[in-house]
């Protein structure tokens, strides 16, 4: 049975930021809200290094503020920045474009409170306050469509255990889009629930500029990572409708066969390719011109856009496919690989790191590629480790050397006839398929044998760095079929030429 808690945990907010002015009179908001505030609210800077100039610098509201770093790298890493460097079981995600409600810390607590164990987040509810003289602009119906997205970041507060489950944000969306869709699906195929809250947060309506809805379309880009991630029906499995992906690409073909048929001097052919050209095109823009306020700038934006659009989305998501398909990972043994291997180890305290772990993690994050653990532990199966003893071995695992984008153990014995403990190759294919990586672009890194072989037969390649337990024959077997490596580091730098 789920444990509850009848008490508010403590909590963190986390808040990215680019700098906008809407920051401090969010901090405001919170500083004089109603309800037991924020053990500290970390404000994650995310503007590049090089061009943020001066430090960030708040007025004193009187809270617990701390100003952190993130480098310019988008926000999922700025909310990885935050929430590791976070005390509290709970954090609480608000992006630097929102304003909470005076009783928001109240209602945030008797969200929070209560919650069975197995739930991993509490969302609140969007409010956009549009003008009720006028229908919405499109920059504004853009900014409305947040108040149906399930698990929008703009408010959500995520228990620490969860992130720590699934490696937090995936660092591979550099936009505030579809990075907190994933992480949401993500977090409840690991078997966690996510409930809905009482709080309600406004977001302010977008003001973009002509071309704004054209920039958008740098989305599609994340799409291809999402169904690289989650299959073909990611968008049902989110609550999303179809997409328009299909019909712009039809449009685009059709603009440039009319252009390759004119060019070729076939004008009846030709004729046909423009007239659904201009069919499809003017379906675009009807539908965006009939909801909106429509004045002669607004129709005239939607009829411009309208016929750019389509092409700019195809080659964004032409681009991101060519990153899923050029995407690769590192996948490491976890004891006497990661850590000093002790057997049937319950005791977080007792987490040693290998030589040159940290260092050939830093190393392949540098790169941008996505690291995780695959470990046998049939300790579980034997009784021998408890399975909160394992968690807490894990998140000081994470502490020390994380984050990891994906955690794979096998909790079975030797006899047990599962498909997943090493020398299988079960483990190793899962973690491609939750990364999104073609299992033939990951590297696997062990000590033994089993680690090579599990690496092997999944069809990834393999590293083994021996240890003191390694054994000839399984030196001999990497020799022939895999790599030797003498040190983390140096198994890290091959991996990366491998893939």
């Amino acid at each position: 049975m789920n444990r509850r808690r009848d008490r508010a945990p403590a909590y963190t907010v986390v808040i990215p930021t680019a700098g906008r002015d809407n920051l401090v009179s969010l901090l405001r908001g919170l500083a004089h809200g109603e309800g037991p505030e924020p053990s500290e609210v970390l404000v994650i800077d995310d503007r590049p290094a090089g061009r943020a100039g001066t430090p960030l610098t708040l007025p004193e509201l009187g809270l617990p503020v701390r100003v952190l770093a993130s480098g310019g790298r988008g926000p999922a890493a700025a909310r990885n920045v935050g929430w590791r460097a976070a005390r509290d079981e709970w954090i609480a995600f608000l992006d630097d474009d929102v304003l909470t409600a005076r009783d928001w810390p109240s209602r945030l607590a008797t969200d929070l409170t209560g919650l069975d164990d197995d739930v991993a987040a509490s969302v609140a509810r969007i409010d956009v306050p549009l003008p009720d003289t006028r229908r919405p602009t499109d920059d504004e119906r853009d900014t409305l469509a947040l108040t149906r997205s399930r698990w929008i970041t703009a408010d959500m507060a995520y228990r620490r255990q969860a992130l720590v489950e699934v490696g937090g944000f995936d660092e591979r969306f550099p936009r505030a889009y579809r990075e907190d869709a994933d992480l949401a699906l993500r977090v409840r195929r690991a078997g966690w629930r996510i409930a809905e809250g009482s709080r309600v947060t406004t977001h302010p309506p977008k003001r973009g500029g002509f071309l704004a809805s054209v920039r958008r379309q740098r989305g599609n880009a994340d799409n291809a990572l999402m169904r690289a991630k989650h299959g073909a029906h990611w968008r049902h499995e989110a609550g999303e409708g179809p997409g328009r992906l299909g019909r712009h690409v039809l449009t685009t073909l059709a603009g440039v066969s009319a252009l390759a048929l004119t060019a070729a001097r076939s004008p009846r052919a030709a004729a046909l390719a423009a007239g659904l050209w201009t069919g499809l095109t003017g379906e675009f823009a009807t539908r965006r011109i009939a909801p909106g306020p429509r004045t002669p700038g607004e129709v005239a934006r939607m009829a411009v856009t309208s016929a750019v659009i389509p092409p700019v989305a195809c080659a964004h998501r032409l681009a991101g496919e060519w990153r899923v398909r050029r995407g690769r990972a590192v996948l490491f043994d976890r004891d006497d690989t990661l850590i000093e291997d002790v057997p049937y180890l319950s005791d977080p305290e007792k987490v040693r790191p290998m030589a040159g772990a940290a260092d050939a993690l830093a190393l392949l994050r540098d790169a941008g590629v996505p690291v995780g653990v695959v470990s046998n532990q049939s300790g579980l199966a034997r009784g021998h480790i408890t399975a909160e003893a394992f968690r807490a071995v894990t998140h000081r695992v994470d502490e020390l050397l994380g984050p990891f984008q994906t955690w794979q153990h096998c909790p079975h014995g030797p006899d047990d006839g599962c498909p997943c403990r090493k020398p299988r190759p079960a483990m190793v294919l899962r973690a491609a398929e939750e990364l999104g990586v073609d299992v033939r672009r990951c590297v696997v890194v062990g000590d033994i044998g089993s680690d090579v072989e599990a690496a092997l037969t999944a069809g990834a390649q393999a590293i083994l760095v021996p240890t003191a337990r390694t054994l000839p024959d399984e030196v001999e077997l990497a020799r022939r079929h895999a790599v030797v490596a003498p040190d983390l580091p140096t198994a890290a730098r091959i991996a990366l030429e491998l893939t």
